[in-house]
């Protein structure tokens, strides 16, 4: 998928770095790292706002280019 999605956090783990996101109108979660992360700290708050990609990586999909 190459468009933008907006969503929200469900939760981040700023420890190890990744957490789990969830697209406005879905309940199936995304799977974010913090390299993925396009903001100065590269970290996320439960219920933020979010915009991102998706894409299929490692059997899953994961959000790309996170911006809050």
């Amino acid at each position: 998928m190459d468009s933008r999605v907006k969503g929200f956090v469900q939760s981040y783990n700023s420890g190890n770095g990744y957490g789990f996101l969830v697209p406005y109108g879905a309940r199936d979660t995304i799977y974010v790292e913090r390299a993925d992360i396009e903001s100065d700290p590269q970290t996320l708050s439960e219920e933020q706002q979010v915009s991102f990609t998706i894409d299929f990586a490692d059997g899953r999909f994961v959000a790309r280019h996170v911006q809050p």
